[in-house]
């Protein structure tokens, strides 16, 4: 498979754009301007203007900061906690992995998003409130793929041998371990950003997301949905930004897959 050069100039792009868009374009995200309600897009406001006279645009480039935020940090935890806690179950295996089925069981009982409404409900949400509820609610399935690999791992002879010699169980989980589960890791990752993303857009257009003035995408497509019959372009560009991160994101993931199952098929 290609590397899909074509997805990660994307990918940089909407990164660029949002964390360093502002000093491009200088239009403020928190003006509001009575004469400039509703504009369509032109070459004074490139993607209009809402129902407030906010500049689309403005609004966007400092969403995405909170939007890629809240993406990578979630996704990065979430990946982390999965590693961690799949590894484990699958080395030492026994009451150990008993001990995480239950625990897995337990967190899928409830659907996640309706788990992530459950949670949000409780506590005023922010951007690190955000990261840590989504992250709490997105670690399983990378535990389960770490804990099935974890028990390949384990039967492996070097391991035995390992562990016969009494090595240090941080020793084999760090050298040995840890690289063979870092594909896993990073595609999970990747597909981690996008669903992170994905929920927190979904919060915000309910209108449990970031709490203004902070904006995400999510908050800025919410903000259209009652004049989306007339001004189309105040959700429709930030949905846009949502769809090609999204995109980005799992022709990348299907990337490193398909490396992953190449390496594992010339093992």
């Amino acid at each position: 498979m290609k590397l899909p050069v074509v997805s990660i100039v994307i990918l940089a792009l909407l990164f660029i754009l949002s964390f360093f868009g502002q000093w491009l374009y200088s239009a403020s995200p928190y003006e509001l301007n009575k004469d400039a309600i509703l504009l369509a897009p032109s070459l004074e406001h490139i993607f209009g203007t809402d129902r407030l006279g906010r500049d689309v645009a403005a609004r966007i480039i400092e969403g995405g900061k909170v939007s890629l935020s809240i993406g990578v940090g979630s996704a990065l935890i979430a990946s982390f906690l999965g590693l961690i806690i799949g590894a484990t179950a699958g080395y030492f295996r026994g009451a150990v992995d008993k001990g995480f089925v239950i625990l897995v069981d337990l967190f899928l009982t409830f659907p996640t998003f309706f788990l992530l409404l459950a949670l949000v409900s409780y506590v005023n949400a922010s951007v690190w409130v955000l990261i840590v509820i989504i992250s709490i609610t997105g670690w399983m399935t990378t535990a389960r793929l770490i804990r099935s690999e974890s028990f390949a791992i384990t039967q492996k002879p070097f391991i035995k041998i390992l562990r016969i010699a009494q090595v240090p169980t941080y020793r084999i989980l760090l050298k040995y371990y840890a690289p063979l589960l870092a594909p896993i890791f990073f595609v999970s990752f990747t597909f981690g950003v996008g669903g992170a993303i994905l929920s927190e857009s979904g919060l915000s257009f309910l209108g449990l997301g970031v709490v203004a003035p902070q904006m995400s995408w999510g908050s800025v497509l919410s903000g259209g949905k009652e004049v989306m019959d007339i001004a189309w372009w105040v959700s429709f560009f930030p949905g846009l930004m949502i769809f090609l991160v999204t995109f980005a994101l799992i022709n990348i993931s299907n990337y490193l897959q398909s490396i992953t199952n190449q390496n594992q098929v010339q093992e």
